[in-house]
């Protein structure tokens, strides 16, 4: 990836980037956002020129003890768990994905966000997802309660301590063995003083990258950013030799340029605008913002193709549809992808979209069941799907026999574009045999010895 140019010293120095991981520097990338920072909102992100994307903060308790397959129909890698289902015996626990990856279309580009308050835990949860990914950043800036009353996210900026000694664990156990690069993500305290000495601390722990949200801890996105602070951060981080990268009120890609050259700082990240138009990461001489309706066109496909919870597609669509149209009211009564597709008039994603609600089992709440036409063009995928090795290969392993057991709901929308075929894979990164599923810690104990 090229770098843009920053106006951080030449001579300054600067902490290794890890040969799996990837440097901040000249980057404008997508911020961790819990529902917003799914799949297809990443892979929308980087079709419209994110550089990299972050995924949203995953609990290491939810992680620890995940099994780790290959979607046989995508080739993503899936994470997934038996949930408790509430002690009740009457009814079959589901299968829950607790994280979904496109190592294909994200290769190199995906920081994975953990959320935890405990160095062993931290350890634990990472190791599962090292080898998908291009770094781990730790959470240490979310204000919400479900975070912070875990001693998780902002909880940590009260205790650095332990928050240090989270990021060590991680880059000796974790970003050293995968190398890959360790990350952390903050906000500023009230007083400046106070953050100058807890980001002190924190760029001597190994990490490779911080980024700083410019607003306290009680203050909501409302409230104007902050960045009086901002220049003296990213001055201790090149002092450091580690990048900087600011957060909290970036509007563009234009204008994240601009910022990073005013305060010095190495990359900007996007969060509220990307909810809204993904393509404001495109500068205006390369198009700028693109039409609604072609956004959401491409965030549906997105959406399809990576079989996404219809439930936070849906949300998605609440936030990327103008509200004054009519469309709008549409996405807002559909029950189902294929009503979606019908209502948008996306007819060449309704074979898809019949799949798709044939998987997540929605077809009791289609409003009106697909004509012939359509159950034949839906039919003429499945039938791609049942002979897609290439979406196998996507995932970096070998197409498995038909006698290996394959994740519990059958057939699915195949992903037509993007997914190189399995020499071209072979050529990038070596090929790892895995079973689709075993659980994600043996994955990561073998891949390494790779």
């Amino acid at each position: 990836m090229a770098s843009l140019s920053t106006n951080s010293p030449a001579q300054a120095p600067r902490v290794p980037i890890p040969a799996n991981g990837v440097d901040y520097r000249g980057t404008v990338v997508l911020a961790p956002m819990v529902r917003s920072g799914e799949l297809p909102s990443r892979l929308l992100a980087l079709k419209y020129g994110a550089d990299l994307v972050w995924g949203p903060e995953t609990i290491d308790k939810a992680l620890i003890g995940c099994v780790r397959r290959v979607n046989p129909r995508n080739g993503t890698i899936e994470f997934t768990r038996l949930p408790s289902n509430g002690g009740r015996t009457d009814t079959p626990a589901k299968e829950s994905v607790i994280s979904r990856i496109d190592t294909a279309r994200e290769k190199g580009r995906l920081i994975f966000q953990l959320g935890t308050a405990d160095p062993d835990l931290a350890v634990q949860a990472a190791r599962m997802v090292a080898g998908d990914v291009a770094g781990v950043d730790v959470n240490s800036g979310c204000p919400k309660p479900f975070s912070t009353s875990g001693g998780m996210g902002a909880a940590l900026l009260r205790t650095p301590d332990k928050l240090v000694s989270i990021l060590e664990a991680l880059v000796r156990e974790v970003g050293e063995p995968f190398k890959i690069g360790i990350s952390v993500k903050i906000r500023i305290l009230s007083d400046p003083e106070m953050t100058k000495s807890l980001v002190s601390r924190l760029v001597r722990t190994g990490i490779t990258g911080l980024t700083v949200h410019c607003r306290t801890t009680p203050m909501r996105p409302r409230e104007r950013a902050i960045r009086d602070q901002l220049r003296m951060i990213a001055d201790i981080c090149h002092d450091a030799g580690v990048a900087c990268v600011m957060n909290g009120d970036v509007e563009n890609r234009d204008q994240a340029l601009k910022m990073m050259e005013e305060y010095g700082v190495d990359g900007a990240m996007i969060a509220t605008s990307a909810e809204a138009n993904s393509s404001c990461f495109r500068s205006e001489a390369d198009g700028g913002l693109a039409p609604w309706r072609e956004v959401v066109y491409n965030y549906v496909k997105f959406s399809i193709e990576s079989e996404n919870r219809f439930g936070n597609t849906k949300y998605l669509l609440n936030m990327l549809i103008p509200g004054k149209n009519k469309e709008f009211a549409q996405a807002k009564a559909s029950k189902t992808y294929t009503d979606v597709c019908r209502n948008m008039q996306f007819d060449d994603l309704i074979p898809g979209a019949i799949c798709l609600d044939e998987i997540l089992q929605l077809t009791e709440k289609w409003e009106a069941a697909p004509a012939e036409e359509e159950k034949a063009r839906s039919k003429a995928v499945q039938n791609a799907i049942e002979n897609n090795e290439s979406a196998r290969a996507a995932g970096g392993h070998a197409a498995r026999s038909k006698s290996t057991s394959a994740p519990s709901h059958a057939g699915g929308p195949i992903r037509t574009l993007g997914i190189p075929e399995s020499s071209a894979m072979a050529k990038t990164e070596p090929e790892i045999s895995v079973d689709s599923s075993i659980p994600a810690t043996e994955v990561a104990q073998k891949q390494v010895t790779v």
